[in-house]
């Protein structure tokens, strides 16, 4: 038993003090992952259980106003995300098909290790969405899906901050936060007009263009597999191939029974 122990602490003293980038761990969070991982587990408790638990009995809180600033909020970061990583990295000088993380303490790639870690950041206000479903009790909308995507994208943010804030796979969060600058802009659009919920003609394309993200995310990732000595890490590809697979089918599922079997209803 000693020897399991001593060995995990040796695992674990190697991810987390080793293998960091040294230039991230000054930043809130990022120390240890103890304090995210117990984040997302009361996030997991609070939305699966405790939250309908909670409101059980309650009436469904009115949210309108805090749901205005909450969506400004993540179209305005978003977007910020994505324009400085078009200026510093992918409309700059990063190569598509494989750029490694640059390990040099500059006044440039600090900032784009800074925009990294802010990414990560909006991931965690991410999850303010299922709360915010769970206390307007709109439990259908506490899906699977829901859940484990928000989950994973702390998981992958906390680990590109801590492993790789630069480089090839930046990539996957500079596309994204351009997709939730979209989807946001929806939300922001419905909560200010209700009426027009559910009646935008650009709802499902908002689906759509999630799922090309992920297939995009994949070819990415195999594109990385056949660049020899591209200098980034291979096994990154082994995460983010299967992950953006899965959640591929994920929302593909979605899309469907939203869309097609409304069709075939008719």
């Amino acid at each position: 038993m000693v020897l399991i122990l001593r060995n995990m602490y040796y695992v674990y003293h190697y991810l987390n003090q080793d293998l960091k980038d040294p230039r991230t761990e000054h930043f809130p969070l990022m120390a240890s992952p103890v304090p995210v991982l117990l984040l997302l587990m009361l996030y997991n408790l609070f939305v699966q259980w405790w939250g309908p638990l909670l409101m059980a009995d309650r009436k469904p809180f009115n949210l309108d106003k805090l749901m205005i600033v909450y969506n400004l909020f993540q179209v305005i970061a978003s977007a910020f995300i994505f324009v400085e990583g078009f200026r510093l990295g992918w409309g700059r000088d990063y190569n598509y098909l494989c750029q490694p993380v640059d390990w040099s303490d500059t006044p440039h790639n600090r900032k784009i290790v800074f925009i990294v870690y802010l990414y990560f950041c909006l991931k965690i206000t991410d999850l303010l969405d299922t709360i915010f479903f769970v206390i307007r009790k709109k439990f259908s909308q506490v899906s699977f899906l829901h859940i484990y995507h928000h989950t994973m994208m702390v998981v992958l943010g906390w680990s590109g901050v801590k492993w790789l804030p630069g480089g090839h796979d930046t990539f996957i969060g500079w596309v994204n936060s351009l997709v939730h600058m979209v989807m946001y802009s929806y939300y922001l659009v419905t909560t200010l007009r209700p009426e027009y919920k559910g009646n935008l003609w650009w709802k499902k394309y908002i689906t759509q263009l999630q799922m090309v993200q992920f297939l995009v995310f994949i070819l990415h990732s195999v594109v990385l597999l056949l660049v020899p000595d591209c200098g980034y890490p291979r096994f990154t590809a082994g995460v983010f191939i299967p992950q953006n697979t899965f959640m591929f089918i994920l929302f593909y599922d979605f899309y469907r029974k939203a869309y097609f079997n409304k069709k075939s209803t008719k």
